[in-house]
């Protein structure tokens, strides 16, 4: 009898199972969800004490602010990994109005210099939305059209437009995410994977399959649905890590096979150091599989 025979005559068969490993993510944290009344450098210290290696920063207009924002960074020795565009929700590259579309432009202009600025390597965009006055059809034609006259400075300047699935009645299936990315023919154009805003109707580890390499970035965040006794209704609200509806042995088991080596930010409500604290435990829970 060989020695691996003998092992496994002798012991269970739950310790022969492997193990999960801990995912090479790193973990961010929304700058948002740090206390405003701080200073942006006790703020990107505060994200360090709390165990973050990175964080997600805001678009900043004012280029002091941008200055101050970078000097903070560095101090803490926290990176900013990516750059969340301010203007895409209020001004979508999907609208009929040229003035809307050309504010959103120049969003994301400032959002793409930011990112430079503070050695990011990626802004995220909603690429569009659809209402009564925006068809899909619309929608996803004029989006790639503005994204497309954005590549040329995304791609001096060396950043990923990372595109994100929101509730924007947009990019509703993870085949028609990969599509959308795919027609692009650059990887200057990624995607944007939020964890927690596909589980109101489908399963974030069968878009993780399926978008695969796409994936660029990652946003986790938990959500639960709950009954109301006095509406007597369903309803639906993201909730703290490990609280909610989503399976995290199977979105860490979907994002080793696909090997994601990135970064991923954690998009919660904002609070004091104890709970920062408390969200990095969970998050690290999640990234060993546990």
């Amino acid at each position: 009898m060989t020695r691996r025979h003998l092992l496994s005559s002798t012991l269970p068969a739950a310790a022969l199972a492997a193990s999960p490993k801990r995912l090479p993510i790193r973990k961010a944290v929304l700058l948002g969800m740090l206390p405003r009344s701080l200073s942006y450098a006790d703020r990107f210290q505060m994200a360090r004490d709390t165990g973050f290696e990175e964080v997600e920063a805001h678009q900043c207009d004012d280029p002091k602010e941008a200055e101050e924002i970078r000097q903070a960074a560095d101090a803490a020795k926290v990176r900013i990994h990516s750059v969340m565009n301010g203007d895409h929700w209020r001004f979508p590259l999907s609208s009929g109005e040229k003035e809307v579309v050309e504010k959103s432009m120049k969003a994301m202009r400032t959002s793409l210099h930011n990112a430079k600025l503070w050695g990011a390597d990626a802004v995220l965009l909603v690429p569009a939305v659809v209402n009564p006055q925006t068809s899909y059809k619309q929608a996803w034609e004029r989006s790639q059209r503005q994204i497309r006259e954005l590549l040329p400075l995304a791609e001096e300047l060396k950043i990923i437009i990372a595109v994100e699935e929101v509730w924007n009645k947009f990019l509703l299936s993870p085949l028609e995410f990969a599509h959308y990315v795919d027609e692009f023919k650059t990887l200057w154009v990624r995607a944007y994977f939020d964890v927690g805003n596909v589980v109101l109707f489908a399963y974030p580890q069968d878009w993780i399959r399926t978008l695969g390499k796409r994936i660029v970035k990652l946003h986790i965040k938990d959500f639960k649905f709950t009954n109301n006794p006095q509406t007597k209704k369903r309803e639906a609200a993201f909730v703290n890590l490990k609280e909610g509806e989503i399976d995290w042995k199977e979105v860490h088991a979907a994002l080793a096979e696909i090997g994601y080596r990135g970064s991923a930010t954690v998009e919660l409500s904002g609070g004091d150091k104890e709970y920062l604290a408390d969200v990095n435990r969970r998050f690290e829970q999640i990234l060993e599989g546990v």
